[in-house]
């Protein structure tokens, strides 16, 4: 797979859009101090952690988009095209305001002892940008595990569920959604995820997604938009429009036919539910786009495969499944079949992944309160 590659001894990507471990200060390979600063700094004796890598998976959502904050069920499966974000050598870099800063500032807040500026990272990342994969949750949670693993011994204060809160609480001060995307790429493999008006979802069941599937992504390279597309909708919510109802119903619906066929091991299946998700995406929320549309009907005169939108829409990604071994045959006719009139779409194979906390589908993570809906 091809990789992107930004350092951010240089910046980061800009936001509005495998943790190695911790040791101890004196003991652990590849600490560095933080300079001193002059006037004798609290933070002065900081000791920041070179070499800590955090690989996070990006997600798909196969069916019940917007229901993790609307209500109703949702189905997500974690995609092997991950974001790493690696601690390096340098000096601290200068402000730009991007969602490193950020992300840090929200740490400060939070954690004490951790010196005004972050670590230099490196990032790395095969997942499309603005895609509706959820690329930029991946690299949210990949700087909230690379920072606080950084920061002797601040790891051992976060539990993952804390993690997963933050990063839901980091993203909804900007976005106003849903957390689907954190516990995705969090806890990977496929979650079957109840809805509620603030806060993470419900895990309401797990399961590993076959190994013999694989997942198709048809990067369509018109980056999707969805500046307005939360507050249009809860808009639809305020005013009781029927429109939203008639989605709502279907797409629970469908996720509830789609996390059947993936406990059942019915492929088919799962490919037809996908598309009654994106028909309802489709018909009642006007998600998708002509040019979505175009790729979606190409896709399946060309090899078969059913495509769904993933994400909110205004352009991005259109998700399929395949069995494993027809993958690379399939990808293969969809790109000879776009070369002439959509040479710029990416067909991207791929498979479900582990999380970026394999230990969280272990841990049961519990609905941690937030400030947001007082519970």
């Amino acid at each position: 797979m091809t990789g992107s590659t930004e350092a951010r001894t240089s910046p980061v990507p800009e936001g509005p859009g495998e943790q190695n471990g911790a040791g101890r200060p004196g003991s652990a390979p590849g600490t560095v101090r933080e300079p001193a600063r002059p006037g004798g700094d609290r933070h002065q004796d900081a000791v920041l952690r070179l070499g800590v890598r955090a690989s996070v998976p990006c997600r798909a959502c196969l069916s019940g988009e917007d229901l993790d904050w609307l209500g109703g069920r949702g189905v997500s499966v974690a995609l092997d095209l991950p974001t790493v974000v690696t601690t390096v050598p340098g000096p601290p870099p200068a402000p730009t305001g991007d969602w490193a800063d950020q992300v840090w500032d929200f740490l400060r807040a939070r954690l004490a002892g951790l010196p005004p500026r972050p670590p230099a990272v490196e990032v790395r990342s095969e997942a499309p940008s603005a895609s509706g994969l959820s690329s930029s949750t991946a690299l949210i949670v990949g700087l909230f595990r690379a920072y606080t693993g950084a920061c002797v011994p601040a790891p051992d204060t976060v539990p993952v569920g804390t993690l997963a809160q933050w990063a839901y609480e980091f993203e909804f001060a900007h976005f106003n959604g849903g957390g689907m995307d954190q516990l995705a790429v969090i806890e990977g493999g496929a979650l079957l995820l109840e809805g509620r008006p603030t806060g993470l979802p419900a895990v309401a069941d797990r399961a590993v997604f076959p190994a013999d599937w694989a997942i198709l992504v048809l990067d369509s390279a018109s980056r999707k938009d969805t500046s307005d597309h939360i507050r249009t909708v809860r808009a639809q919510l305020r005013d009781g429009d029927p429109a939203l109802a008639a989605y709502l119903k279907e797409a629970d619906a469908a996720s509830a036919d789609a996390w059947s066929a993936i406990r059942s091991g019915e492929l088919g299946a799962l490919a037809e539910a996908m598309d009654r998700a994106h028909i309802t995406m489709r018909d009642h929320q006007r998600m998708s786009t002509p040019l979505l549309e175009t790729l979606r009907a190409l896709a399946h005169r060309s090899t078969g495969l059913k495509l769904k939108l993933s994400g909110a829409g205004g352009g991005g990604a259109l998700v399929g499944v395949c069995r494993t071994a027809d993958a690379d045959g399939i990808a293969a006719a969809l790109r000879e079949a776009l070369r002439e009139e959509h040479p710029d779409a990416r067909v991207i194979p791929t498979r479900a992944s582990a999380g970026a906390v394999p230990e969280a589908r272990n841990s049961r993570l519990r609905h941690v309160p937030d400030q947001m809906n007082g519970s």
